[in-house]
């Protein structure tokens, strides 16, 4: 096989795990609300930006950083949840929406304010990149480690919401929100649970974005979240299986579209219309997306 193209197969993973990191939350979070959370690219640029404090005033490395960076993240997600969405749950979609646009420009100006408009990165000790040379595949640590990071952390969520009653309940809550509470199951410890898991994964994959891009902006939320919210419904939104797969898909098909364009003559500023416009035709043939499944309300 040619080596080129196992190595574009490994840098697709590398950016698809990425992304598939930040669909999760957007999924999870509609799963449960049918909200999209539209600060939620701007909460992986705050766990981003934590990371940077966390490894450089702090000197913590990069596990107790990653973890850290995750907990406080987490409870930004249960504070931004119980301080603006919470008073809206009744409320019409368009206020909710207003709201969600509203946290996100409250935290991209705020750490535009905080840290300046230069661009930051990661120390150089944060995490020491070794590239391994395997039969002239060139594979660095730092894309092990993001690759296999993300499916762990895909997989621990996926048991959490598939084995454990607090899974239970979201998906419990996600089918009928009305009757869970009626079984004694308090629907605000549910709703809390999930933005704390959903942002804690997109702190994770802030993290690994700035090492893997180290250039951080306050804006950069904005573009890798409307591209994991575009893979979280290609793949199924509120199903996490779909985001992740959707997360992937998005990855490979961006680098694919640079590799395969070079032999066709088509510059890489294509990569982005053309990729949406593939992901358009699955939502064609699929409205659902890929592990979607049509709701039906009774009237």
């Amino acid at each position: 096989m040619d080596l080129s193209f196992l190595q574009q197969f490994i840098n697709a993973l590398q950016l698809g795990s990425l992304y598939a990191l930040v669909a999760l939350g957007y999924s999870m979070v509609y799963g449960v609300l049918l909200l999209i959370n539209f600060a939620h690219g701007d909460i992986f640029m705050f766990g981003a930006f934590l990371g940077v404090f966390c490894s450089m005033t702090l000197k913590l490395p990069f596990v107790p950083t990653l973890l850290l960076s995750m907990i406080l993240t987490a409870l930004l997600g249960m504070t931004i949840e119980r301080v603006a969405y919470k008073p809206l749950r009744h409320a019409s979609r368009l206020s909710v929406v207003i709201t969600a646009l509203g946290v996100g420009l409250l935290l991209e100006n705020g750490m535009l304010a905080l840290t300046g408009a230069d661009p930051r990165n990661y120390p150089e000790e944060f995490l020491v990149t070794t590239v391994y040379n395997i039969g002239g595949l060139s594979i660095s640590n730092v894309k092990i480690i993001i690759i296999v990071l993300a499916f762990v952390l895909f997989l621990g969520l996926y048991l959490i919401v598939q084995r454990t009653k607090w899974g239970m309940a979201m998906r419990a809550i996600s089918y009928d929100k009305f009757a869970v509470p009626l079984m004694g199951v308090s629907q605000n410890q549910i709703i809390a649970l999930t933005f704390a898991l959903g942002t804690a994964l997109a702190a994770a994959g802030g993290i690994l974005w700035g090492v893997a891009f180290p250039v951080l902006n306050p804006y950069m939320g904005m573009r890798v979240g409307w591209k994991a919210f575009i893979a979280a419904v290609v793949g199924g939104i509120g199903d996490v299986r779909g985001a992740f797969l959707g997360g992937l898909l998005l990855g490979f098909v961006e680098i694919f579209v640079v590799e395969l364009g070079q032999y066709v003559g088509i510059s890489s500023t294509w990569r982005d219309p053309i990729a949406f416009a593939l992901l358009l035709i699955i939502l064609v043939v699929r409205p659902t997306g890929l592990f979607g499944v049509a709701r039906r309300q009774k009237v």
